[in-house]
This record gives structure tokens, sequence and C-alpha cells, in this order.
């Protein structure tokens, strides 16, 4: 039996290459970097199956290339490289990777908040220059974590480890969504539903959770940043565009807020040139969920989708369950 033909858009961890080796035709952009736009079209023409990463766009002009495309499954748990719309009108079953990096994340946004808070970059680099001059009282004093009033912007599975840090630290936490959770999460987790007005006005850390859609999409522009306190920081672990990353430049300048720490950025992978010269950020590029483990786990979660898909099953993280009427068929 021909084996499905299944293109990698990125050299895999083992366990999740192996996997896939065994039941599938694998072609594997293996080269340095992401795999050029053009290229991505000519290999999947005659694919079954994509599995891509958040670089890559799986849009109509993509579908139309690949006739036999039946899963595109991205290893990121935000899908807006995807357009799920148009994957179900080509009966394309669109999958990402949830739940298995809400930890790891959670962890890389309180690590930079940290660093900003702290000023750790400005301590580590005035020491490695070899100007310290010893302990001073005044040096390089920042802001306590403990005790402050943390906002999360998006109370999702990462939004809520968020919470569940912030217990440890015993700050005050506030909490905004589209939908308020059970009050039986809200106990466990010492969170409070508030308006986003409230966020803004009240947090000494605000951190975002949120996907990217046209209604996150510069959340956080001129007006929400001037609403927030001259003392505050703002922690982006989500997506870029969720900050408008000129208007966050001119608070960070004018002090408008304190500082702020980013994982993500607007233009990705371009930053601009004029948050780079701020001391008042920190700035790390997308490692949110970069460890091994979840690494792994976020590529083996992709291929579960993909051998789902064709052992007639479900896969585990569909974006778009309609796509499933009519296919029966098993291949594996």
């Amino acid at each position: 039996m021909t084996r499905p033909k299944v293109l990698i858009t990125h050299a895999l961890f083992e366990p999740a290459r192996k996997v896939l080796d065994e039941k599938f035709d694998t072609e594997y952009w293996n080269a340095a970097g992401q795999i050029p736009r053009e290229e991505l079209l000519k290999r999947v023409a005659d694919k079954e199956a994509l599995i891509c990463l958040l670089t890559e766009k799986v849009d109509e002009a993509l579908l139309s290339r690949a006739p036999k495309l039946r899963i595109a499954a991205t290893i990121s748990v935000g899908y807006d490289n995807l357009d799920v719309s148009a994957c179900t009108h080509h009966k394309v079953a669109a999958t990402n990777t949830p739940g298995v990096l809400d930890d790891t994340t959670a962890d890389t946004a309180w690590m930079i908040m940290m660093a900003v808070a702290r000023r750790l970059l400005e301590a580590d680099a005035w020491l490695r220059s070899g100007t310290w001059p010893g302990w001073d009282l005044d040096q390089l004093c920042g802001a306590d974590i403990w005790g402050k009033t943390l906002g999360i912007v998006g109370f999702g599975r990462i939004g809520r480890e968020m919470a569940r840090r912030a217990k440890g630290f015993r700050m005050r936490t506030l909490y905004h969504d589209a939908a308020r959770v059970g009050s039986e999460i809200e106990s466990k987790l010492a969170a409070e539903f508030v308006s986003f007005d409230r966020i803004l006005i009240e947090s000494d850390f605000i951190t975002l959770h949120v996907p990217l859609n046209p209604g996150t999409r510069h959340l956080f522009d001129a007006k929400t940043l001037a609403q927030m306190k001259p003392t505050a920081y703002l922690v982006n672990t989500s997506r870029g565009p969720v900050v408008d990353e000129a208007a966050l430049v001119e608070a960070l300048k004018s002090g408008k807020i304190a500082g702020a720490a980013l994982d993500v950025f607007e233009f990705e992978p371009k930053i601009s040139p004029e948050l780079i010269a701020l001391k008042n950020v920190v700035l790390t590029p997308h490692i949110g969920s970069a460890s091994v483990e979840t690494r792994t786990k976020m590529a083996l979660t992709a291929a579960d989708n993909v051998i789902a898909q064709f052992e007639g099953r479900r896969p585990p993280t569909l974006l778009n369950p309609e796509v499933l009427a009519g296919h029966t068929a098993t291949q594996l």
C-alpha cells in the first residue's frame, strides 16, 4: 500500500520524526532557516499532509496548489498562520498543539517579568563590562513583584498558570477574558474577574495571553497604554501584533509605563531599533515554549493529529470538526 506523503517544514526532534517516518512517506525541509514560500508551494503540491510552523501561512494560495492535502498541522498553540475557513472550504483538517506548552510558556512570562522588574540585564551587562565599582545602596533599584497586582489579559490555559504562580508571590490577581470562568476556578486560583479598564488602571504588571485575531490586534495601543500606571510593566508572550509596537516605544521612552518584557514582536523577525536601544525592556526571541521537553511534546502532538487523520479517527486538537463529514477511509 502506498503511504501518504507528508511535508514537514522543519527538522523535528527524534521521537516525533520516528513515529512519522514509520507510517508515512516523509519529506523534511532540513536547510537552515524557514522554508521559502515558493519552495513550500512547490513541495506541498503532491502532499496529503503538512506539518508546519507558525512562520508558514496555510492560506487560499497554498491550499489551491495542494489538491491532495487532507490535514495542515501547525506546531504551535496559536494558529493565526492557518486560514481555518479556507481549510474548511478545501476539506482540509486544521490542527494546533494546545495544552502541552502551558507551564513552559508561563515560566517564560515569569522569567522575563522578573528580569525587567529587577533590571537583570542591566546588572549583568554592568558586571561583565568590568566597570562595576562594588555594592552601593541605590544601585539598579527595580520593583518588587511580591505583593503587587497582576493583571492577566486572556484567562485560558496559560493565563491560569500565571495566576497559579502568582499565588506563590502573594499577589493580588485580576483577570479579563471574553468569558468569565466558574467561581470554583476563581477561588482555586485566587483570581478576580474585572473589566479591561480595571486591568489597565489597577495592575502593576499586565501579562498578555490572548490569541491574535481582529479583536486583539493592537489591543494595547497609545490609548490603552496611557491608562496604565506609570510604574506598571507590560509582558507579552502571546503574539506580537497584540501590541502596537510604535506606541509601546513611545510609552517606554516618555515614562508612561515603567517597562516591558517581550517574547514576541509585531513584525517578527524584524525588531524595532528604537525598542532594542531602550534599557527598560527585556527582549527574547519567541522562546516561550522553548524547552526540549515541551517542543518535543508539541511536535508529537502534531504527529498524533496527522496519524489520527489517516487512521480515520478525529485528530485530537482539530480546529474545524466540520471537515470530518464524509471522511471514512483508513489509509494506515
